[in-house]
């Protein structure tokens, strides 16, 4: 009787008559609603404490014609994930003699824009004294894009900062477009250390149609990978420069173009510092299609005795510069007659692995004490 009933049951399952159990319905979580405001807008002399106290409340944040208290940070820097924020009009800073920063943005799928005519206008004039950060009247710092990721800022204009301009620092995937910093006044009212970018431990920047003019480095990478600089203009500054590395944190750098760009009317076009006595890791840097105008001490400068300025030092191999990439350097008469078209001052083994083709620099001496120049390069125009 068993066999039959197992013989029934088989029978029964294989022409599908006893049906399967049933699975249990899924439940689907409801979505979580944003419930930040869709658009925030703050003005005048109190907009900038309340961006700050709102800006976990809203989507977009809309900065018109703040007037930031003197002391104070436009403090943006806890902003949630996929925020906007908006200048409009003119943005300004009171005057106070502190370290800074004057803004300072932070956070994830950021999204930074100035509206069309804006501009931020921290009016630095008012603390030059042509010492800089070298003493004097103590300066603030003008914008740390301090720990940005995923995030993008595009169509800012920077007027006249204090000492150093835009800080990036701790990013990971960031796109800076068409900024332009504008310093030019402090050629003649006592602008220094003016820097236009400093970077340092991050990944993933790229900067596009940047126009700097500055009394120091346009843009100073010291350390980080992956960083492209291009289709900007320099004026007025110290160059595009890697460095100073060593002394630091973090001291790699690594993976880094400047790239159809033009320096003019600057103390330096090219410059890779690193220090003397030091470690840290130089490679993979590549210079390419940079034009060279109006340059007053060295056309390219590449240099591993820097000691709290250039040449100054014994050379070390402590920080090896390998894989350099210097090529279409276009700079023929370039470099005033005083200055130095083309110095390499390189540890016994620190350089190496080099590509240097169609580099065109004259106008200025052959430097004499050139050392150690691996054999792809030159130090004679």
């Amino acid at each position: 009787m068993s066999s039959l009933l197992s013989y029934l049951v088989l029978a029964a399952l294989a022409a599908g008559t006893i049906a399967k159990p049933v699975a249990e319905p899924t439940i689907t979580k409801a979505p979580t609603l944003d419930k930040r405001a869709t658009s925030c807008t703050f003005s005048g002399s109190s907009g900038a404490a309340s961006a700050s106290a709102s800006q976990k409340s809203c989507s977009t944040i809309i900065l018109s014609n703040v007037a930031v208290p003197s002391g104070t940070t436009l403090d943006l820097s806890s902003l949630p994930d996929d925020t906007s924020v908006i200048f409009e009009g003119e943005t300004t800073w009171g005057y106070e003699e502190w370290g800074g920063p004057l803004l300072q943005i932070g956070g994830k799928g950021i999204t930074i824009e100035g509206a069309s005519g804006a501009y931020l206008n921290p009016d630095g004039a008012r603390w030059w004294d042509g010492e800089g950060s070298n003493g004097g009247k103590t300066k603030p710092k003008f914008f740390y894009a301090h720990d940005l990721s995923s995030s993008s800022i595009a169509n800012l204009h920077i007027q006249n900062t204090p000492v150093q301009a835009v800080s990036i620092n701790g990013c990971d995937g960031l796109t800076i477009t068409d900024m332009t910093i504008d310093n030019s006044a402090g050629d003649t009212e006592g602008g220094h250390n003016t820097d236009g970018f400093d970077i340092g431990s991050s990944s993933s920047v790229t900067i596009t149609g940047a126009n700097v003019y500055n009394q120091d480095d346009c843009v100073a990478v010291n350390s980080g990978t992956d960083i492209t600089f291009s289709g900007g203009v320099c004026s007025g500054g110290h160059g595009l420069s890697i460095g100073s590395v060593g002394g630091r944190s973090d001291n790699t750098v690594d993976t880094v173009t400047f790239k159809n760009s033009e320096v003019k009317s600057s103390a330096n076009g090219i410059r890779i510092k690193a220090t003397e006595g030091d470690t840290g890791t130089i490679k993979g840097v590549t210079y390419s299609g940079i034009t060279l105008e109006s340059i007053a001490n060295y056309g390219i400068l590449i240099e591993q005795n820097y000691d709290g300025g250039d040449l100054k030092g014994n050379p070390t191999s402590g920080i090896p510069i390998t894989g350099l990439t210097i090529e279409n350097i276009s700079g023929s008469g370039a470099v005033d007659s005083g200055g130095y078209n083309i110095v390499i001052v390189c540890g016994s083994s620190g350089c190496s692995d080099w590509t240097w083709e169609s580099v065109t620099v004259t106008g200025g001496k052959d430097y004499g004490s050139c050392e150690n120049v691996p054999s792809a390069a030159t130090c004679s125009a």
